[in-house]
């Protein structure tokens, strides 16, 4: 077994939202939150003022502990107001895609039974078809405005009382984000409020932060990484957060310039771009201090052409999953210059490993051998809602949850590298793509017989959707093209299949189950 170095911190037996703004008093008119885009900034004291009244607003308006509150939207200077206001009436967050198609966006509401959704206008479309399709929503709020339908900015004018809601840390679910853990489809990961606040704890000691630190926030709050990493650990500790609403380029290095960023918390294709984009000679971008990235793996060279273009220490890399509230490796920022290459770090505070045979789960294997990651600790999700069969699969009566990643640790330092996966999942630039979902989607198509989808690399080192389909014989004629555009026409655009190769049978065991391996080694 594989223990932290750090040593354990308790429980944090505290809501969320008073976990991470329970030092706004004392960080006052520090700005907390910049919009990348036009610079309206709120302060700490705004930010812990406004989310009380929209608490109270959203109270009065109906919602009460337990509700389940969807919110639909890409990164604003609002999203964490929305976020910690609902938790203070007692809601439990469930955060939604943006690009969401509103069958999926349906189906999150229905599985999630929510009763309230807060979007952005550009977005209400898809919210109203949604709630439509899903039933038992009682009202959608926008954090902008738009007509017939209240806004946050509105609702900061409410006299209601401040809801005081009881709120059990241990037990209460704080965020639920949607995950396909191993395989399968999406499932909602209960994360109650005292495993969100006390991963930000375990997290501090390895990567602190604080008044004067710039955090440029480009990466999704609606994703864990996000949440986590860009919104909750930085607020929680006093420094500002610039926030983009996507990723656009000279938008992103434009912004690290006149902000002065000094932190990036990104993905593998961020690092790409930075490593070798012509435009990125044209920006200042020197008060940069450190980058880590997470959500995918990045390839060593990478880092190091990234590092020695902009003159930092060697890029990190972290580790966790949705399922982990989401960290339980990080490369320490003082410890940057030391870390071997391809390295996601070391075990954070209070978390246990264990690396187990792939032949024989119970064998455990010493440094040096890859295995199965197992992990323990206070950031273990309570488990899937409604999925008590899926949860038992995924954490073993003994605690340890089964990551389905592949990895060894070195014989000296302690440093954790992943070398494959034994889940089926596809990480498409850090976002979840389940090939079951796919496959699913595919077997629609009246000219498919069969498919399997499995993740392959492209030039870039994305791991993109590459699907293998079995023609039916009335439909010879069907293209890769026709497939491709069938799936993108129902599917969020990070979902879509890029490649179709047409065999003649999918390769499964006796069982059925399709043998991905088989067809990632053909490919």
């Amino acid at each position: 077994m594989f223990r932290s170095e750090y040593a354990d911190v308790p429980p944090v037996e505290l809501p969320i939202h008073e976990a991470v703004l329970a030092r706004a008093a004392e960080f006052g008119d520090t700005p907390a939150l910049i919009d990348g885009t036009d610079g309206t900034t709120l302060s700490y004291e705004q930010v812990d003022r406004f989310h009380r009244r929209v608490a109270a607003a959203l109270a009065e308006a109906g919602v009460r502990k337990g509700d389940v509150l969807a919110l639909h939207s890409p990164n604003t200077i609002a999203f964490p107001t929305a976020f910690y206001a609902a938790t203070r009436a007692g809601a439990t967050v469930t955060t939604v895609h943006p690009l969401a198609t509103a069958e999926e966006f349906a189906k999150q509401l229905r599985d999630s039974a929510a009763r309230w959704i807060v979007t952005v206008s550009p977005l209400l479309d898809v919210a109203r078809r949604a709630a439509e399709l899903a039933g038992g929503v009682r009202e959608i709020f926008v954090c902008d405005s738009a007509s017939g339908h209240r806004s946050l900015i509105d609702m900061l004018a409410s006299a209601a009382p401040e809801p005081q809601v009881a709120i059990d840390p241990a037990e209460d679910i704080a965020a639920l984000p949607y995950s396909s853990g191993t395989t399968g489809i999406p499932k909602g990961v209960m994360l109650t409020h005292r495993q969100l606040a006390t991963n930000l704890a375990q997290l501090h000691p390895a990567v602190p932060a604080g008044p004067g630190d710039r955090v440029l926030a480009v990466l999704p709050f609606f994703h864990i990484y996000g949440l986590t990493a860009l919104m909750n650990a930085p607020l929680r500790q006093g420094a500002t957060v610039v926030v983009l609403p996507r990723f656009d380029l000279e938008q992103f290095l434009a912004a690290i310039q006149n902000h002065r960023i000094t932190a990036l918390y990104v993905a593998p294709p961020i690092v790409l771009a930075l490593a070798k984009h012509p435009a990125v000679a044209q920006y200042d971008l020197s008060s940069l201090e450190y980058i880590i990235s997470a959500a995918a793996p990045l390839d060593a060279r990478l880092a190091a052409a990234c590092s020695e273009r902009l003159g930092l220490p060697p890029v990190g890399q972290a580790y966790g999953m949705t399922e982990l509230s989401p960290g339980t490796h990080v490369v320490p920022l003082d410890a940057m210059s030391q870390a071997p290459p391809g390295t996601v770090g070391k075990l954070i505070a209070g978390t246990e490993m264990r690396i187990v045979s792939l032949d024989d789960p119970a064998k455990d294997l010493p440094a040096g051998e890859s295995g199965e990651i197992l992990i323990r600790g206070p950031q273990v999700m309570k488990g899937y809602l409604g999925r008590p069969d899926a949860t038992a699969a995924m954490i073993d009566a003994d605690g340890w949850l089964h990551t389905g990643d592949v990895g060894h640790v070195d014989g000296g330092g302690g440093w954790l590298f992943v070398v494959d996966r034994v889940k089926e999942l596809i990480k498409y630039k850090g976002f979840q793509v389940a090939p079951a979902e796919l496959e699913a989607l595919l077997l629609t198509h009246p000219g498919i017989a069969d498919a399997a989808v499995v993740g392959r690399y492209d030039d870039d080192g994305n791991e993109v959707p590459h699907a293998y389909v079995v023609r039916q014989p009335s439909a010879a004629d069907l293209t890769e093209a026709e497939i491709m555009m069938y799936v993108a026409e129902r599917v969020a655009p990070y979902k879509r299949i890029r490649h179709v190769t047409f065999i003649v049978g999918v390769p499964r065991a006796a069982s059925g189950k399709i043998l991905r391996r088989q067809l990632r080694e053909s490919a």
